[in-house]
């Protein structure tokens, strides 16, 4: 297998714990290089890659065929637009881009250009989303009635000297969070009919967005979406509600926190497990085996899928080699972004908006 060149662009959060170690674990990618303009972070970690101090140093390379996109939000667009100029694949951390516009045209030109252009959705690829997903298949809490997720954080006074707390239509919870919560719905029941949302900014002083609920609708399914930065005792990470029973389960997935904590990601294929969640965080699915005695319920605890965010940059791998479509489309970034637009738009005028990609 031909080795694809990467440059990781940033090495905040996003590049030191979600795209950098994942993308040195798999085969057939190398991360031949790394942005960043200042500090000497990178290098520690990642004393054999080269450290870069500017973007047009990456995008002139010949040995790099992928860039990542890791940076603040409102800068995703125009890094994106200038490595697909280059001739650069490209992986885009969340947000996708600003606004759907925007969006749509970063897609029209990777398509011009045959180039690989994907949204880092990643969550996808969290033990607790692949555990609902296999339940929700097994369809052992019958036909789902509501489907709630909630990215809940305790942060009641603003987080000094950070772009996340910075006044900009790209930051904050909705552009923040949303982009997993809703993509992860999206994937797992499609286009909904309309959608309703609330938008606010619930802490005393901030100058984000930081608290949504929305409230997407199909037919015979309800599916919220919820953050807030008001959750000194958090939501349940996922509550379902089915005709048969319901699946309750707290906590996020533990890739992140390890990684914080100084774990190293295995290569993919090592006999090394990554990562199980310890049992203590698994769900409880709870159903009544006789629907004409629902006082009989029996709680059966559901041992959590391991989460692995290789498989979001093999998946890429082998997108740009041809062999295999993206999980996570260019168009499916789209989708998501024109939904967190509307649900502005639903917040502001305080109605239902229907949905028509």
């Amino acid at each position: 297998m031909a080795e694809i060149g990467v440059a990781v662009i940033g090495f905040g959060l996003a590049g030191r714990v979600f795209h950098a170690p994942f993308v040195s674990a798999v085969p057939g990618l190398k991360l031949e290089a790394i942005v960043q303009r200042r500090g000497d972070d990178a290098s520690k970690a990642y004393p054999k890659t080269r450290i870069l101090r500017s973007v047009e140093e990456a995008l002139s390379d010949p040995t790099i065929s992928l860039i990542v996109v890791g940076t603040p939000n409102e800068t995703h667009y125009d890094l994106a637009k200038q490595a697909l100029q280059a001739g650069k694949h490209v992986v885009i951390d969340k947000p996708f881009a600003a606004t759907s516009a925007q969006a749509r045209e970063l897609i029209d030109l990777a398509r011009g250009k045959k180039l690989v252009l994907a949204p880092f959705h990643n969550r996808r690829w969290d033990g607790d989303f692949l555990t609902v997903r296999k339940l929700l298949d097994s369809g052992e809490l019958g036909r789902i009635a509501t489907f709630e997720s909630h990215f809940d954080r305790f942060r009641p006074l603003p987080r000094e000297a950070t772009w996340k707390e910075a006044s900009n239509d790209a930051n904050g919870m909705l552009f923040d969070l949303g982009p997993h919560l809703v993509d992860q719905a999206l994937s797992l029941f499609g286009t909904p009919k309309s959608l309703t949302a609330s938008v606010r900014r619930d802490r005393d002083t901030t100058a984000i967005e930081d608290a949504f609920d929305i409230t997407l609708h199909y037919p015979k399914l309800q599916a919220l979406c919820r953050a807030t930065m008001l959750a000194a005792e958090p939501a349940p990470r996922f509550l379902i509600h089915g005709t048969l029973g319901s699946f309750r389960k707290y906590g996020l997935d533990p890739q992140e926190p390890a990684l914080l904590g100084g774990a190293t990601v295995p290569p993919m294929g090592d006999s090394r497990e990554w990562l199980e969640e310890p049992e203590a965080a698994w769900g409880t699915l709870t159903v009544a085996p006789d629907p004409n005695q629902p006082g009989q319920l029996t709680r059966t605890t559901i041992k959590t899928e391991p989460g692995d965010y290789r498989g979001y940059y093999a998946n890429v791998r082998d997108a740009i080699l041809g062999v295999s479509p993206l999980a996570v489309s260019s168009e499916d970034g789209y989708r998501v972004i024109r939904l967190l637009e509307l649900a502005r738009q639903s917040s502001a005028e305080e109605r239902s908006i229907p949905i028509d990609f």
